[in-house]
């Protein structure tokens, strides 16, 4: 039971290390990721909700609602 208890408690601070090396990595990715989702159509993430109901059986219409052209 020790030694389970011991490669648990290892586990837990291995993750704990390499989760913090992860975040601070992104803090240096993040301009990049700001200039990425800036460049990105606006369409891609607001404004194409269509709030109606949809037929039993799809449509050219409601399809290309679905695709967003």
């Amino acid at each position: 039971i020790a030694s389970t208890v011991v490669a648990v408690g290892l586990t837990i601070a291995a993750a704990g290390f390499a989760a913090r090396y992860t975040l601070q990595d992104l803090k240096h990715m993040e301009p990049q990721v700001k200039q990425v989702f800036q460049s990105l159509p606006k369409s891609a993430f607001s404004g194409g909700y269509y709030r109606g109901g949809f037929e039993p059986k799809m449509t050219k219409w409601e399809a290309a609602l679905i695709l967003g052209v």
